[in-house]
């Protein structure tokens, strides 16, 4: 068996280190390069980033765009789709292969701004923003003019010169906004929003959103997503009048009209106004000319009825008689009517005032109080019989009281031993102690001698 031996390992790299080492040396051999190619296999997955490959017709490099940068891309890539990257060289060390980090991309062929362009148009129109069927009716009369536009470019002059040669009153109120640079997507955008919450006050007929022609940078602010969706909402009626003629912007698109240039826009409300008067005198001369024509057939018929009907003093006289003669006859027959009415209403009220809760009321309390008397009167005698009664008795009870004999002079004497009444001499003795009550007060005494009365009349000394 070969044996290798090695002195020294110190040397020896694993192979994530000798990655580690490879992505060292690219990164800083290699730090920003640009590349061109066209794309392929490209992929977003759920993270956002940007998966593709670079490649030309001998070679090719995978490529990632992280999701930090990929967002202000302005257009969005796809396969087969020729592109200038600027990107750093890198290892992607778990798999051992190197790749670019795109930091930029810029479209080769059509411009950068074009592909946006396009790519936003077909967005907006999928969603049906473009539909014709979401535009709103162009008005009739537009004599109340919103002008959404900036506040010193040619446009406003161009347009409120053009409606001063209107021959008819116009009323214009002008919205000022940035029309190019960052902020104009967003003053744009914020003066329709503005144009819808005060339509109801200012009662616009039509908004005109113009400005001069330009680059297609210079007008990019009419092609934004956020200004396309701020006119499809707007409640007013909007002409787009952006460029020159041959410009056309997504706001175009999204406007329920569009007109060449800013001038166009003016001219299209003064020839709107011009039209509709014509055409309102038009119609008023056929108007006049049909109500003649109407007068005269009905002059002629009038005067063929006049031939056939009786003068009207005399119509009028029959009439008078009549309505005389029926007049006499409604008032009898009403008379006689209030008469048999007011008779029924009499014996019916007589009805009503025997029936009237309120008599019969009176009359019960009337017996309440008669009712009331007699049981006071009935009661007061029961209390006075009651009363004599009870005075009977407690004379007789009085009568029957001990203590009443007492107060004549008789005393009751009780044997001091047990307590016992002495109705009899022989029921205490000689030497027994006795105690007698008086009508007022107690005497204790001692029995010296008893005696009957048979025996003599004879007391007892205490």
């Amino acid at each position: 068996m070969l044996q290798l031996h090695l002195g020294d390992e110190s040397g020896i790299l694993t192979v994530s280190g000798l990655n580690a080492q490879i992505r060292g040396l690219l990164e800083n051999k290699f730090p920003f390069v640009w590349v061109k190619g066209e794309i392929s296999n490209f992929r977003v997955p759920a993270s956002g980033h940007f998966y593709f490959t670079l490649k030309d017709s001998k070679s090719q490099i995978n490529a990632v765009f992280f999701r930090a940068q990929n967002r202000y891309l302005r257009f969005l890539p796809e396969s087969g789709m020729q592109v200038l990257c600027q990107a750093r060289l890198s290892v992607y060390e778990p798999r051992g292969e190197y790749q670019i980090i795109v930091e930029v991309m810029e479209p080769l062929g059509a411009g950068q701004l074009q592909l946006a362009f396009e790519a936003l148009k077909k967005k907006l129109a999928a969603e049906g923003l473009f539909d014709p069927a979401r535009k709103k009716t162009m008005p009739m009369c537009p004599q109340n003019v919103c002008l959404v536009t900036s506040k010193s470019g040619a446009a406003i002059r161009d347009v409120l010169k053009v409606l001063q040669t209107s021959p008819y009153p116009v009323r214009v109120t002008v919205l000022p906004v940035a029309v190019q640079g960052e902020s104009a997507k967003f003053e744009i955008s914020e003066a329709l929003g503005a144009a819808s919450l005060l339509s109801w006050r200012y009662e616009w007929d039509v908004l005109i959103l113009g400005r001069g022609g330009g680059s297609i940078e210079d007008l990019w602010a009419f092609n934004e997503e956020i200004v396309a969706r701020a006119i499809s909402a707007c409640l007013v009626p909007t002409i787009s009048a952006v460029g020159h003629e041959i410009d056309f912007t997504i706001a175009d698109m999204a406007a329920d009209m569009r007109a060449p240039t800013p001038t166009a826009a003016a001219e299209w409300v003064v020839k709107r106004l011009e039209h509709f008067h014509r055409e309102l005198h038009g119609n008023r001369d056929r108007l006049v000319t049909v109500v003649k024509a109407k007068l005269e057939t009905f002059g002629f018929r009038l005067k063929y009825l006049e031939g056939r009907i009786t003068h009207p003093r005399s119509r009028l006289a029959t009439l008078r008689l009549t309505v005389d003669n029926r007049l006499e006859r409604i008032t009898v027959s009403m008379a006689n009517r209030l008469a048999r009415d007011r008779l029924k209403l009499d014996h019916l009220l007589s009805r009503l005032l025997a029936r009237n809760p309120g008599e019969r009321i009176r009359q019960n309390r009337v017996e309440i109080n008669r009712m009331g008397r007699e049981l006071t009167l009935h009661c007061l005698r029961n209390l006075d019989g009651h009363r004599q009664k009870f005075q009977n008795c407690l004379s007789r009870l009085e009568a029957l009281n001990p203590l009443t004999v007492l107060l004549r002079g008789y005393s009751i004497t009780y044997r001091m031993a047990d307590g016992k009444v002495v109705t009899s001499s022989t029921q205490a003795g000689p030497g027994e102690r006795v105690m007698v009550r008086l009508a007022e007060g107690r005497l204790e005494c001692l029995v010296e001698r008893a005696q009957n009365d048979s025996d003599g009349k004879e007391g007892m000394r205490a």
